[in-house]
């Protein structure tokens, strides 16, 4: 019975120095998993506010996530709040994607 006891210890001893190790790799990820999403975003400067329309005029670089070369053209947003943050000459970091047929703003910040 002993040594059944003793098994069953080091089991569970093994089990949480694992999930300990895991829990810690897992949060050691975290800042890269932030960088590669930073990364992701295109330079872009804001050419005009649509506040009617609920659009923006970019001048962007290549679009990752939509295989896009750089050019200027007019993007719906997701979020109206962002009309009210950015004007005309706005140095902007951003992505799209596809939205109901539209290509749309899925993501704005200024740029630093």
């Amino acid at each position: 019975m002993s040594k059944i006891r003793i098994s069953f210890m080091a089991a569970v001893a093994a089990l949480a120095f694992a999930g300990a190790a895991v829990a810690q790799s897992a949060n050691a990820d975290v800042p890269a998993a932030r960088q590669s999403a930073a990364s992701d975003l295109t330079d872009g400067e804001i050419r005009k506010v649509d506040k009617d329309n609920k659009k923006l005029t970019i001048k962007h670089g290549p679009l990752k996530s939509l295989d896009m070369p750089s050019m200027t053209m007019v993007f719906a947003v997701s979020d109206e709040s962002v009309l009210d943050k950015f004007q005309a000459g706005d140095k902007v970091r951003f992505d799209a994607g596809k939205m109901d047929g539209k290509i749309v703003v899925t993501r704005i910040e200024p740029a630093r």
